[in-house]
């Protein structure tokens, strides 16, 4: 489905909620080329404006925490949960009819954020200088020290941070630390984000590195014969097999909030659900599309062999970040 369809999209809910407001303002952990066509169409089809401020995402957090009732944001729109959950007392709860169009594990406990749509952390490698007896089993044994210099690691990145989090979940701060002090040692080629990361796979810079599912499909998308590979971790429940969520949520502070609900159920609307899984290379969450496969790797093999994380359990933004810098990354 090419760009331009996604401008005939119906919001219902526009229809029931009155719609006074001829802008928002969004605040944008994900990138200008990934979400631009949608904002287009949803400005297509309500004719309001969505003026963004685009960063990373846990500077943008920071930064609304920062501003607090200040803030001049409407949305937030995070490409992690670790991210909405650090400000997910910033947000009004959303309504129910919007909740229930994602799965309870997709949205926030308490109502006030939701996924838009799902990725799989994968191992990304090189076909050139790497053989498939060299993969780990696990992401515990990335800090094996014949991986020393060999590993991307956009260490500042939302999805790295948010996996980081998890993994304090899972197996405590101590073991998380542990594991951080680890990769550091191995002297990790440090990259500014996830496609640097692939990239850097692609220049011979290094060998492997931890990412989502979509970013190589656009290398391959420009170039078939990109010499990187994906896989997930072979053995099942390992927590490199994360699956994490882009979500977004309505600051309590915003005077817009029936446009900003709207904006969000135009995000789960079936065709939009439907660019985040052929143009993005994303996975859906409301169930009601049939996702992309992903260079051999699809959505069931995902849940299937991912571990079992509440993604609301993830928030710890900051001391996330502390223990990255504790461990020397940062």
């Amino acid at each position: 489905m090419r760009f331009a369809k996604i401008a005939t999209l119906a919001l219902a809910t526009l229809a029931a909620t009155p719609i006074t407001a001829q802008e928002l303002t969004l605040y944008s952990g994900r990138g200008e080329p990934l979400i631009a066509p949608i904002l287009q169409a949803f400005t297509a089809e309500t004719g309001i404006e969505v003026n963004v401020r685009y960063g990373g995402t846990a500077e943008l957090a920071i930064l609304l925490q920062e501003e607090g009732d200040r803030s001049p944001a409407d949305l937030f729109w995070a490409q992690d949960a670790a991210a909405l959950g650090a400000v997910a007392d910033m947000f009004q709860p959303l309504p129910e009819a919007t909740l229930e169009r994602v799965p309870a594990a997709y949205r926030d406990t308490d109502g006030r954020w939701i996924a838009t749509s799902g990725r799989g952390r994968v191992l990304a490698w090189s076909t050139e200088r790497v053989s498939e007896d060299e993969l780990p089993a696990t992401m515990a044994e990335m800090v094996d020290p014949k991986y020393r210099g060999r590993i991307a690691l956009p260490v500042t990145n939302g999805s790295f941070l948010a996996h980081v989090a998890a993994l304090r979940v899972v197996a405590g701060d101590d073991a998380a630390l542990e594991w951080l002090r680890g990769l550091h040692a191995n002297a990790p080629v440090i990259v500014r984000n996830n496609t640097a990361a692939i990239q850097a796979i692609g220049d011979g810079e290094a060998d492997f590195a931890m990412t989502n599912n979509y970013y190589l499909v656009r290398f391959q998308r420009a170039a078939a014969d990109f010499p990187v590979t994906q896989t997930l971790f072979p053995t099942e429940g390992d927590i490199g097999n994360l699956l994490l969520v882009a979500g977004m949520g309505v600051l309590q502070t915003s005077d817009h909030s029936a446009e900003a609900v709207a904006f969000i159920d135009f995000l789960l609307s079936d065709a939009a659900q439907q660019f985040f899984s052929g143009e993005v290379a994303e996975f859906p969450v409301t169930g009601r599309v049939i996702p992309t496969r992903t260079d051999g790797i699809t959505l069931d093999e995902v849940v299937r062999m991912a571990p079992e994380v509440d993604l609301n359990a993830i928030g710890d933004l900051e001391g996330t970040l502390e223990l990255v810098r504790e461990a020397g990354l940062l």
